[in-house]
């Protein structure tokens, strides 16, 4: 997970100069690394779980989950500009991941039988 040492030091309107800037930015870049891992093992669970690949990339669970991530930015006062092209390009990248797992995990049977025939 994350560094214990990573504490943060500063708030954005604390910061009194760009190595304080660049210090918790650096920080926060860590905790959204762990956090990203984390979903990511969520898209492997699916991969796992998803009897069919054709339900991996499912339009209206992306439009839900954009919509749940606006509301929450905009409580939280993150611009919308950057919440929804991010959280976009993330679901699509996760999308991508689902795919790639859901056929390694259903090839790697088919091929270890197709090598036992021509064995």
């Amino acid at each position: 997970m994350t560094n214990p040492n990573d504490i943060r030091r500063n708030t954005g309107p604390e910061c009194k100069d760009m190595p304080d800037v660049r210090y918790e930015v650096d920080r926060l870049d860590r905790v959204l690394v762990a956090l990203i891992a984390e979903r990511q093992s969520y898209m492997d669970a699916a991969a796992r779980i998803k009897g069919d690949r054709n339900t991996v990339r499912d339009p209206a669970r992306i439009e839900d989950v954009v919509s749940k991530v606006l509301a929450e930015a905009a409580k939280q006062g993150l611009s919308a500009s950057i919440a929804e092209p991010v959280w976009r390009t993330m679901i699509e990248q996760c999308i991508q991941h689902e795919f790639v797992e859901w056929d390694s995990l259903r090839e790697e049977p088919a091929e270890a039988a197709q090598e036992a025939v021509e064995g």
